[in-house]
C-alpha cells in the first residue's frame, strides 16, 4: 500500500513537470501575468500598511491633538485654572508610544522694549499682548515653529523668552533686546529675547516665558491655564487615551482637537480604500489574463484528458492535476512579484510622502496567498475537462 502512494505521487510529480514543459511559451505569460499582479498588490499593500504611520507622525508633527481645560465646576472666577500637578500624573504613553504634554498659562499684560535712557522709552513702541508661560524646551513638540531669528551670542543673567514673528514686527523688536512687561494685576517682569519664532497663526502675536516666572507673577503659583497634548495612535487608540484621562480627572475638560483626529481618520480611510480597490481591480485583471490562459489549456488538453481517463484515471485526480499546477505557477509568480513588489513601494513611498516606505513582512505571506488563490480560481475553465468523454477523443469528435 505504502509503495503504491509512493509509486502515484512520484507519476504526479512527473506528470505535472511534463506539463510545466508542455509550452514554455504560455508558462511564461502566465507566471508573468501573475508575478506583475503580485508585484503591484504587494506594492500597494505595503503602502496602504505604511500610509498610517507615516500619517500619524506627518499629524503628531502639526501639534498637539488632546487638550485638558479647566471645567465648568473647577473655579468660580472669570478664568479658571488647572492645577499643575496633573501634568505629573498623566500617562506617560499611549499604544507603547511616548506622549507628549505641556502645560500653559496665559495672561495679558503690556509690552515695551528697554532703553538705556528714561527719556528714550517714552519713544519706543508700547503694545497690550498674551504672555504664555510654558516650558521652552517642550513646547516646540506642542507648537511647531520656523526660527526667523536666533540669538546667536551669549545670553545674559536675564529668562530667556521667545517672541511671535508679528508681535516682534509690530515692536520693532531684534534678539538680544530686553523686553519689558507689566501684566493686568500689577506683576512685571523683563527677558532677554533669544528667538523670533513664526507659528502661522495666533501665537505670532504672542510673547512664550519661562512658566513660573508667569506663575510668580500673576500670583498663580502651581496653576495653569491648560495642558495641551501630543497622543500618537490610531482614532481608536487617541479616543481612548481621552476617555482614561475623563476618567482620571473627572474635575477638568478633556477633550481631541476634532480637526486633527478626525482629519486623520478621514485621510487614511480615504487612501485605503482607494489602494484596496485598487488592489482588487489588479487582482481581477490578473485573473482575467491568467483564465484565458487556462481556457487554451483546456482546450488543448483534451486528448491527454482522455488518455487519463481511458486508462482508468478518475476525473478528481485529473483536476487535481491541474489545480497542482496553477496553484505552483501562483506560487512562483506570487514569490517573486510580491518581492519585486515591495521593492517598488520604497520608491513609490518616497515620491509620495517623501520618506521612502518600509517593507512590512507581513505583506509577503498575505499576497503570496492571493496570488495563488486568483490563479487557482482562474483554473475555472479547465471543469470543462470533466465532461470529456475517452471514446469521443479516440473517434476525433471532441
Amino acid at each position: 500500500m505504502t509503495g503504491s502512494r509512493a509509486t502515484n505521487r512520484a507519476m504526479f510529480w512527473r506528470i505535472i513537470r511534463r506539463l510545466f514543459g508542455a509550452n514554455p511559451g504560455r508558462l511564461f505569460v502566465m507566471l508573468l501575468a501573475l508575478g506583475a499582479g503580485a508585484a503591484v498588490t504587494a506594492a500597494l499593500l505595503n503602502l496602504q500598511v505604511d500610509a498610517k504611520r507615516r500619517l500619524t507622525s506627518e499629524f503628531r508633527a502639526l501639534g498637539g491633538n488632546v487638550v485638558i481645560a479647566p471645567g465648568a465646576s473647577s473655579s468660580p472666577s472669570n478664568a479658571p485654572l488647572l492645577d499643575g500637578s496633573i501634568l505629573k500624573q498623566l500617562p506617560p504613553d499611549s499604544a507603547g508610544k511616548r506622549v507628549r504634554a505641556v502645560a500653559f498659562l496665559y495672561a495679558i499684560g503690556d509690552l515695551s522694549i528697554w532703553a538705556e535712557r528714561d527719556k528714550d522709552q517714552k519713544n519706543v513702541p508700547h503694545m497690550r499682548a498674551i504672555l504664555v508661560g510654558t516650558s521652552p524646551e517642550d513646547f516646540s513638540s506642542i507648537l511647531p515653529s520656523r526660527e526667523v531669528q536666533v540669538f546667536e551670542g551669549m545670553t545674559s543673567g536675564q529668562t530667556g523668552c521667545q517672541v511671535g514673528a508679528s508681535l516682534a514686527e509690530k515692536l520693532r523688536l531684534q534678539v538680544g533686546q530686553t523686553l519689558l512687561a507689566k501684566t493686568d494685576n500689577g506683576g512685571s517682569l523683563s527677558c532677554w529675547v533669544i528667538s523670533v519664532l513664526s507659528f502661522g497663526g495666533p501665537e505670532d502675536g504672542q510673547v512664550f516665558v519661562y512658566l513660573p516666572e508667569i506663575q510668580s507673577e500673576t500670583g498663580n503659583e502651581g496653576l495653569v491655564s491648560l495642558i495641551q497634548l501630543s497622543v500618537p495612535g490610531t482614532l481608536q487608540e487617541i479616543n481612548g487615551y481621552i476617555a482614561d484621562l475623563r476618567n482620571k480627572f473627572p474635575g477638568a475638560d478633556v477633550h481631541g482637537i476634532r480637526q486633527f483626529t478626525e482629519g486623520e481618520a478621514k485621510i487614511y480611510n480615504r487612501i485605503s480604500g482607494l489602494l484596496t480597490a485598487t488592489v482588487g481591480i489588479v487582482l481581477v485583471l490578473t485573473g482575467l489574463c491568467v483564465m484565458a490562459a487556462m481556457t487554451n489549456v483546456a482546450m488543448e488538453r483534451r486528448n491527454d484528458v482522455g488518455l487519463m481517463k481511458a486508462i482508468g484515471g478518475s476525473m478528481r485526480r485529473v483536476l487535481r492535476l491541474f489545480l497542482a499546477e496553477a496553484a505552483l505557477l501562483g506560487l512562483v509568480g506570487g514569490v517573486i512579484g510580491a518581492a519585486a513588489g515591495i521593492l517598488l513601494s520604497i520608491g513609490l513611498g518616497k515620491a509620495v510622502f517623501g520618506v521612502a516606505a518600509r517593507p512590512r513582512l507581513i505583506v509577503y505571506p498575505v499576497t503570496v496567498a492571493m496570488t495563488i488563490i486568483v490563479a487557482i480560481i482562474s483554473a475555472f475553465p479547465l471543469r470543462r475537462l470533466a465532461s470529456i468523454r475517452p471514446a469521443s477523443v479516440f473517434r476525433g469528435e471532441a
